[in-house]
């Protein structure tokens, strides 16, 4: 782990930010080093509201994730395991973490003026062995998810369950510039189009809320994304 994740693990703990800090840390990381890892980033309340919130989801409105989307969207187990469930701002449980990541998006937006647009998000449920091979949330010039998100709730998290987020500083990186053991609480935002990553194997249920944000790419009067 490198000097500054332990000081910021180390303020977070005795100190959780406000939004004002956090925010600007966020901002600074994002663009000093295109990526930031957080323990403990949102509200504790929020954190443990969307985790008793997701445990108590049926599985059944669950589906498996597929790999594209629209039309070319396919499924193939031999790349990615996880189930998935989109949030929709009509549920109050589900509209709370929206609100704060909106929150997020409108400071991001004031601090390095990204044009980020809106924000769409999942519920993503690895089952015990679930991983996803190595991959891309976007390519430069072909989408417009621009910032990856993904928020833990793995409470009790132990190293020796895995499931860790391997991140790669670029497309020929052998080895992963961090390891990200998803530990209950832990905030990580990247940009979507530079950074590699893949999620390993884990020993049990491995829970997170996986999002981007997206620019408007609009066209001809038709808006992109729809809103």
């Amino acid at each position: 782990m490198r000097f500054d994740r332990i000081l910021s693990t180390y303020l977070n703990a005795i100190s959780p930010p406000d939004s004002t800090l956090l925010f600007d840390r966020i901002a600074d990381s994002l663009a000093t080093t295109g990526y930031c890892i957080y323990p403990q980033a949102l509200p504790g309340a929020l954190t443990d509201r969307m985790y008793r919130y997701m445990q108590e989801l049926e599985r059944e409105e669950f589906r498996r994730a597929g790999i594209g989307r629209d039309q070319e969207q396919q499924l193939n187990r031999q790349v990615r395991g996880d189930q998935i469930r989109w949030l929709s701002a009509g549920q109050p449980d589900e509209a709370a973490y929206l609100e704060w990541m909106e929150r997020l998006r409108i400071g991001i937006n004031r601090r390095l003026m990204m044009g980020l647009f809106d924000y769409e998000c999942h519920f993503s449920r690895y089952p015990q062995g679930a991983f996803y091979r190595r991959h891309m949330d976007a390519f430069k010039g072909r989408t417009n998810r621009v910032l990856s998100t993904v928020c833990y709730l793995n409470p009790d998290w132990k190293t020796s369950s895995g499931g860790e987020l391997l991140i790669y500083a670029d497309e020929q990186g052998q080895e992963p510039i961090e390891r990200v053991e998803p530990c209950y609480g832990t905030l990580v935002v990247f940009l979507s189009d530079r950074f590699p990553h893949e999620v390993l194997p884990a020993q049990r249920e491995r829970l997170s809320l996986t999002g981007w944000y997206r620019v408007n790419n609009s066209l001809g009067g038709i808006v992109d994304p729809p809103r």
